[in-house]
């Protein structure tokens, strides 16, 4: 029997110390970022990849042609918030990627010690029933008990009939 080990990691109490100190200073800085409901977030027109370029182009003609532009028309903040995108982007990416490193070392940490567990389980299993073990295998099997299954609910008469999925058959 293996051991999955997919990584180590120690982290010590001061460098979790600079790490939260690290972060505490980083959310000072960044006081001014925003969060968006979900329904708004999905609302909002999108400046996208393929939209950019159309969006800088604009704002340099407008820019470059004043006496086209209404007073109410805000030029100016745009042109600061197209700047903002620009010195925000590269931090937001280096966070990203931080992001996406602590996620999965986090999955791979996870995964080591569900490996661990599922293998001791197994070994308490057979190993467990005469060391008085048999209650704390039952209690550690409920994780795995399935609870009632639900029915699909009956077609109306002459309604179409529905045939359940088979995730080999319908996968393709």
């Amino acid at each position: 029997m293996t051991t999955q080990n997919l990584l180590s990691l120690t982290l010590s109490d001061a460098q979790l110390s600079a790490i939260d100190t690290a972060l505490n200073d980083l959310e000072s800085h960044l006081s001014g970022l925003a969060a968006l409901e979900a329904g708004k977030r999905r609302s909002l027109a999108r400046m996208g990849g393929k939209s950019e370029a159309f969006c800088r182009q604009a704002l340099t003609a407008l820019e470059q042609n004043p006496q086209v532009v209404p007073p109410s028309l805000k030029v100016t903040e745009a042109r600061a918030d197209l700047d903002a995108i620009d010195r925000l982007r590269p931090r937001l990416q280096r966070l990203q990627r931080l992001t996406e490193r602590a996620q999965d070392s986090e999955t791979m940490l996870g995964s080591d010690v569900m490996s661990c567990a599922l293998q001791g389980y197994a070994l308490l299993k057979v190993a467990g029933k005469n060391q008085g073990l048999e209650t704390l295998r039952k209690e550690l099997g409920s994780r795995f008990a399935k609870g009632p299954r639900s029915t699909p609910p009956a077609p109306a008469p002459g309604g179409p009939v529905t045939l359940p999925q088979h995730p080999l058959i319908d996968a393709a």
